[in-house]
């Protein structure tokens, strides 16, 4: 742990994007991590409006210098969602000329989706995203989409949407697999100490955060013993 972390959650709809009404239904978290002694800073999952998210950076005297991207879903990258195009990190590269990172799996996914190409940095998992002396750990958890993936950073696990306080991502959409999901939660995550704070993709439970260990022994994902009792559920 270190005292130079800087690191903010920022729920949409509330804490920017205020107004929107799609970005209040769908209640998304984006999250800003930096170091407090170079000013330099990453978005997670910029979306619904960047300006404000930008805005929010300015306002502590930080600057932007890449983007995390959980997963390629228009909610958190941008995109077409349902028919309601949302604003994303074509956007935010209409200000600020800076890499999008990614997992390998996702690059196709993601273009696609945003027509983002050339900033995309693709990684696989295990590798290490430096802002300023922070080290951001990407673990790559496939499952709700072939490309997911968590961030490690100092205590804290941002999760984008494999895992929330209570339940995980969805693994009946197109490119989501069950069995992948029921090895990232078991296996994959199961490095992350049970002292970590977690902090999900959407805000779907009363509490924003919570420890790891509460939401192993809580959270219904992690109640199946076996690949076969998870199938049953979820396959």
């Amino acid at each position: 742990m270190t005292d130079r972390l800087y690191f903010r959650q920022l729920l949409s709809g509330q804490d920017f994007a205020e107004g929107n009404n799609l970005a209040d239904q769908m209640v998304n978290f984006s999250y800003l991590i930096g170091d407090l002694e170079t000013r330099e800073a990453l978005i997670v999952d910029p979306a619904y409006r960047v300006s404000d998210l930008l805005g929010a950076l300015e306002e502590d005297d930080m600057r932007c210098v890449g983007v995390l991207a959980t997963h390629f879903h228009a909610d958190h990258i941008g995109g077409d969602l349902m028919g309601h195009d949302i604003e994303g990190i074509a956007a935010l590269l209409e200000t600020l000329s800076v890499p999008i990172h990614v997992q390998a799996e996702e690059v196709e996914l993601i273009t696609a989706k945003t027509g983002v190409s050339t900033e995309l940095v693709a990684h696989h998992s295990s590798d290490v995203v430096e802002v300023g002396e922070i080290s951001v750990e990407l673990i790559h958890t496939p499952g709700h989409t072939p490309g997911s993936q968590c961030f490690l950073v100092e205590g804290r696990l941002v999760s984008g949407d494999t895992l929330f306080l209570d339940g995980c991502g969805r693994t009946d959409f197109p490119y989501s697999d069950s069995m992948q999901m029921y090895e990232s939660l078991t296996q994959r995550l199961a490095k992350v100490p049970d002292s970590t704070l977690l902090f999900p993709g959407h805000r779907y439970s009363p509490l924003a955060s919570q420890a790891m260990g509460e939401t192993r022994e809580k959270n219904w994902v992690f109640g199946p013993q076996s690949l076969e009792q998870w199938l049953s559920v979820f396959a």
